[in-house]
């Protein structure tokens, strides 16, 4: 393997021991719900303000790191030297334990907004799987030895990949796409062997007036990563595709049902209320509500709503009670039995958003592409603000909680802030 030197520069502040904490996957947990049992996360923080560490990345990235006991670790591209690879650093004052990657010398094809290594890695305590796009999958021990690598072909489209793996029992579930070839793969995670694999359609959409931002001839995609719900004595992988939403026998890849209702293009992931999913596509696209439990196409019977022209965005929501919070700089709050919008409003000095939501008690976090962070309660009567903090850097991540602090991901830097 050809090593690549990073740079990195540490800018420490006083810092007591860090309690430890998981988050081991992009949204936390293999529901996919972005909540956090820690109930005193931050506030406020600044530049200068509840700062515990600050760390220098080689160059930007969109992925939200992950956190297991006292490291962090995050994906990392340094495009000039072709390298793709994953950084392990200490909790407790930022240092860098090691990193590891590969080089990917072939052409591959993203937009200039989504960096290489966006997907998010994902842990069990003992392996950290990583999915590379075009680059493949890999696996790493906890002291940074690769364990093994899977090479499943590019990843064929234009705006890249963002998909990040779920770790389940003995599998290490990875959507491989979108574009030509995309699939969904479930591998063996001591091994990195396929268990099973599904292939995507070419999608035939007709006149993709609802591809992106309402135009003709849109973009078709799916960038969401699938989530495992129970259903019964059922587990359902349950992901997000253009136009519709399957589930998935996660132990054997066996289609237990499909629901159409989505548009061709979809950011967000699926997210799960009880019984009930719900999916949202990107920009002016359509989102549903579904039951889960069902068999074959389920559109006509466990469909609970189908709402056209709605504005999922690009980050995922989260579910408080019988609302669903979602959104970036504009906030909406639904309820999810009926997807009535019962509020919408715009978060203060906020700019555009591509993170998703992470909710801590009654207490919301939303980051926003300019790094500022805004607090507000789960409140289905009208938006309350609580706190709003600023890192001046820009950013596509997303909160992640690490005892009671929170790890922040810029194009700059590795944050970590909070009040001891």
């Amino acid at each position: 393997m050809k090593v690549i030197p990073i740079l990195l520069f540490a800018v420490l502040f006083p810092l007591p021991y860090l309690q430890a904490n998981s988050w081991p996957a992009w949204r936390g947990d293999v529901a996919g719900s972005g909540v956090t049992t820690a109930s005193d996360l931050p506030l406020e923080w600044g530049k200068e303000k509840n700062v515990r560490w600050r760390i220098d990345l080689p160059e930007a990235g969109n992925s939200t790191p992950i956190v297991h006991g006292d490291r962090v670790f995050v994906t990392q591209p340094v495009t000039p030297e072709k390298w793709r690879g994953l950084m392990c650093f200490d909790l407790m004052d930022g240092t860098l334990l090691w990193k590891n990657g590969l080089v990917y010398d072939k052409p591959e094809t993203t937009h200039n907004t989504n960096p290489y290594c966006s997907p998010s890695p994902a842990t069990d305590g003992k392996i950290v799987v990583t999915a590379y796009g075009s680059a493949g999958v890999v696996a790493y021990d906890f002291d940074g030895k690769q364990l093994w690598h899977r090479d499943l072909g590019p990843v064929s489209h234009g705006w890249g990949s963002s998909s990040s793996p779920v770790l389940h029992g003995d599998l290490a579930i990875v959507y491989h796409g979108p574009g030509d070839g995309a699939a969904l793969y479930a591998l063996n995670k001591n091994t990195g062997e396929t268990v099973w694999k599904w292939d995507e359609p070419k999608w035939v959409t007709g006149p993709r007036t609802d591809g992106f931002a309402g135009k003709d001839d849109g973009i078709v995609g799916a960038f969401s990563t699938p989530i495992l719900v129970k259903s019964g004595d059922r587990e359902e992988l349950v992901m997000s595709f253009p136009m519709e939403m399957k589930a998935f026998d996660p132990k054997s890849g066996a289609i237990l049902w499909t629901c159409s209702g989505l548009n061709p293009l979809v950011y967000a992931s699926p997210v799960a209320a009880g019984a009930i999913v719900v999916a949202m596509g990107g920009y002016n696209g359509n989102s549903i509500a579904v039951k889960t439990g069902g068999s074959g196409d389920i559109t006509a019977t466990h469909r609970l709503w189908h709402e056209v022209r709605h504005n999922g965005g690009i980050g995922t929501g989260v579910v408080h009670g019988d609302y669903y919070y979602y959104g970036g700089s504009v906030v909406s709050c639904m309820e999810i039995k009926t997807g009535k919008e019962v509020w919408k409003a715009r978060l203060p000095d906020a700019g555009g958003s591509w993170g998703s939501y992470l909710l801590a008690g009654d207490r919301i976090y939303a980051l926003s592409q300019k790094g500022s962070t805004a607090v507000f309660r789960a409140n289905p009567e009208k938006l309350e603000v609580i706190a709003q903090s600023d890192l001046g850097e820009h950013t596509n991540s997303s909160p992640v909680p690490a005892g009671k602090s929170l790890i922040i991901r810029t194009h700059e830097a590795l944050w970590c802030v909070g009040s001891e």
